[in-house]
């Protein structure tokens, strides 16, 4: 019985598709009543759909997707709603933008009806009503920017939009989810001076880079040479400190060198025979020095008798027994007794 009374139900809502009456006015309407099921008793709603249903001219109840069961003559599937998400294509209109240039824009609205009882009795066309919205509303958005930030605020401008219909479509059971510009169109001679700017911003780019890049260089220059310099003064600094440290180890081992000779010398005077060969050093030396006279400069100091070799010898002998002489009475002061004085010399002969 319930497998007939399906059947039954559903030839006539394949009849009642081609034999409903066009009971709407304008385009808007006819689209909306053609997609009306006629009363079948037994109605299957396919998902994601909702149908609102009148009794005797009122609201009566909303249709869950599924079987359900209508009282004929009295109850009526008044309106069909979709609860899929909507694309609506929003037309390309003029807008002014706040420095009064004249755009040419379009964009895609996705929306979705969340309330299908507010959404069939709020608003007499839903999706024409949110198209009108949107248009008004971006008009509105755009007369708020100037061109430049028309096109770098692009995702504010479309969540502003997205706002502003949300808030009017409360009412009407609507929800829209985002809004897409999908193309800004300039005049013509706009788009030339934005291609101007463009080419000098880029070469503005361009000279700051270079300048830049040459001060980057100029700094690197200047560190390097700062650091070669450093670098040099602490080599020489480093160099002159072990210039001197070898030099003062020369003069210590020169001076060590000069204490032993002098030691062996004052023994060898001490031996036997030692004024004579003392004797015959300084005149090795005096000759020595006597050949070099003249070479190496032109003024000279000599002595009266420069020839006498052996007077020569002899007084610098008598110098040396002088201070020999003088020597140990030097020491005797230093350790001796304060009372004793040294007894009196007379001076060599010249």
């Amino acid at each position: 019985m319930l497998g007939t009374l399906c059947r039954t139900g559903g030839a006539i809502f394949k009849n009642s598709q081609q034999t409903v009456p066009r009971l709407w006015v304008n385009l808007s309407q006819q689209r909306w009543a053609s997609r009306l099921p006629m009363n079948t008793v037994v109605l299957f709603v396919p998902q994601q759909e909702a149908w609102v249903v009148q009794r005797m001219g009122r609201f009566h109840r909303i249709l869950e997707p599924g079987l359900n069961f209508l009282i004929p003559v009295l109850d009526k599937v008044r309106y069909v709603q979709s609860l899929k998400e909507i694309v609506i294509d929003i037309p390309e209109q003029s807008a002014v933008s706040l420095d009064n240039v004249t755009l040419q824009i379009d964009g895609v609205l996705y929306l979705r009806i969340l309330d299908p009882f507010k959404a069939s009795y709020g608003v007499e066309d839903p999706e024409y009503a949110v198209t009108q919205l949107a248009q008004t509303t971006m008009r509105s958005e755009l007369g708020k920017l100037t061109l430049d930030k028309v096109f770098r605020e692009r995702e504010s401008l479309n969540s502003n939009i997205v706002r502003s219909i949300n808030q009017a479509s409360d009412d009407w059971g609507i929800r829209c989810l985002r809004y897409e510009i999908k193309d800004i169109q300039v005049p013509p001679r706009i788009k030339d001076s934005m291609q101007m700017q463009v080419e000098a911003e880029r070469k503005k780019r361009a000279t700051v880079l270079e300048s830049e890049g040459m001060r980057e260089s100029g700094i690197n220059v200047a560190e390097g040479r700062k650091q070669a310099q450093i670098l040099a003064s602490e080599g020489e600094k480093a160099e002159q400190i072990n210039k001197a440290a070898g030099e003062a180890q020369a003069v210590l081992a020169r001076a060590e060198a000069k204490s032993k000779a002098i030691r062996l010398l004052s023994e060898a005077l001490a031996e036997r025979n030692g004024n004579a060969a003392a004797s015959l050093s300084v005149a090795e030396q005096y000759v020595a020095a006597f050949s070099n006279l003249a070479k190496q400069s032109n003024t000279l100091l000599l002595p009266s008798n420069a020839g006498n070799i052996s007077g020569m010898v002899t007084q610098a002998m008598t110098i040396y027994s002088t201070l020999a002489k003088q020597s140990p009475t030097a020491e005797h002061m230093k350790t001796g007794d304060p009372g004793d004085e040294p007894p009196f010399q007379s001076p060599p002969a010249q």
